[in-house]
């Protein structure tokens, strides 16, 4: 059963800032992950406690980011696992490795382009196979080797976005066309990549927040991210929470934005990077690739090196997740009064609401994700350092490694 703790958005700067936690995580007190569906207006948390749970907060998109959507995996099974451990379930080591191994089974068909949580869950079975196998094993030491490996993941996950960051910003301001200054870099973003799809502080975001605090920023531009808005309902919503200044602008207006020369640097994110550095990010990305390689403008792809897939050669090989049609026909949102303000519950709460934006019985093609060429990256960001086109054009993401 999953528990809700919910409330509208908070005004309070100490509340806000425990707003920006898409994960909370202790042992002791299970799992808690932000439900990211209904930011803007109101912020709760569902208690997941199994990987059923975890599985559904993944596919549903209360949760996304390919970061967070592997630790959310990773966490989900550890407090099932804990539980059944601590109700007898298993017998022996091989049980609780049986375990593991079908429950990552399961998350893997959560979402199938992130390569992050294939890349955790190989990880976590072979781990805990390794614990199994110990002369010493048993299912209380698989029990532990595992817990204290998929806590490890969430506290490596925010030290890597402050490495991406550091890396990202001296890139970012090297690279920038700004006009105002040398050091100072005005930066187009898309998607959310910041604390909302990662354990915390983000990776493309992450680059943003590493400006502003280096006084590098002129100033942050994210798109809407049509058909799900992840740009206007989440990551404006950190840019506000924040302070960061910035401008949200619809997707259909970065070509006119670049014309103008009001664009220094994109930054974005990616779900997986291949081994020649072709990287899947959110829809919309490769248009915006296309419009700064033809105005000039800096294009680069921040992402952890568990976003890497070596094993994939390039971008042909990424399977592409596709969304149902009913994301592009409707738009949920909060209902809005005659005097702009927001209708409230009677709890106090922002009153949602689907409507339909599309003409019945249209068919519609919605996929979540689509592939940039290497070729119009110039760099990909991660915590080990920037790896950059080479003199032949080509990225090389073995280098990293």
């Amino acid at each position: 059963m999953t528990a809700h703790e919910t409330h509208s958005t908070p005004t309070s700067s100490a509340t806000a800032a425990n707003a920006l936690e898409a994960i909370r995580y202790q042992r002791e007190r299970g799992l808690q992950v932000l439900d990211q569906l209904l930011l803007p207006y109101q912020t709760t948390y569902e208690e997941v406690t199994t990987v059923e749970a975890g599985h559904a907060v993944i596919k549903q998109m209360k949760v996304r980011g390919a970061p967070a959507i592997a630790i959310v995996a990773a966490l989900s099974l550890a407090v099932e696992l804990r539980q059944k451990h601590a109700a007898g379930t298993f017998a022996t080591a091989a049980d609780v490795h049986a375990f593991i191994a079908r429950s990552f089974d399961h998350l893997r068909t959560s979402r199938p382009t992130a390569v992050n949580l294939f890349r955790a869950a190989d990880q976590l079975v072979q781990l805990s196979q390794h614990a199994a196998g110990r002369v010493d094993a048993s299912a209380a030491t698989v029990t532990e080797a595992y817990l204290a490996a998929a806590e490890q993941m969430l506290a490596d996950d925010v030290a890597d976005n402050r490495s991406i960051g550091k890396h990202g910003a001296a890139a970012v301001v090297r690279a920038s066309a700004a006009a105002s200054s040398p050091n100072v870099a005005t930066v187009l973003t898309h998607c959310n990549t910041g604390s909302l799809a990662t354990a915390g502080f983000g990776t493309a975001l992450g680059v943003i927040r590493q400006l502003h605090a280096d006084g590098w920023l002129a100033h942050a531009y994210c798109t809407e991210t049509r058909p799900y808005n992840q740009g206007a309902r989440l990551t404006a919503y950190e840019l506000a929470h924040e302070r960061i200044p910035s401008t949200l602008v619809c997707d259909s207006m970065v070509g006119a934005l670049m014309h103008q020369g009001r664009v220094g640097a994109v930054v974005v994110g990616a779900d997986r990077v291949a081994a020649n550095g072709d990287s899947a990010n959110k829809i919309g990305t490769y248009q915006l690739a296309v419009l700064a390689q033809h105005h000039g403008v800096p294009f680069f792809v921040a992402a952890p090196t568990t976003s890497v897939d070596l094993a994939t050669a390039d971008g042909t090989h990424i399977t592409i997740e596709e969304r149902p049609p009913a994301e592009l026909r409707e738009v949920r949102g909060a209902t809005v009064l005659a005097d702009g303000q927001l209708a409230r519950t009677t709890d106090g709460a922002p009153q949602l609401q689907t409507v339909r934006v599309a003409a019945d019985g249209v068919q519609v093609w919605n996929p979540s994700f689509d592939v940039t060429p290497a070729a119009l990256i110039h760099g990909v960001i991660t915590e080990r350092g920037v790896v950059a086109r080479d003199a032949n054009g080509k990225i090389n993401m073995h280098a990293i490694f």
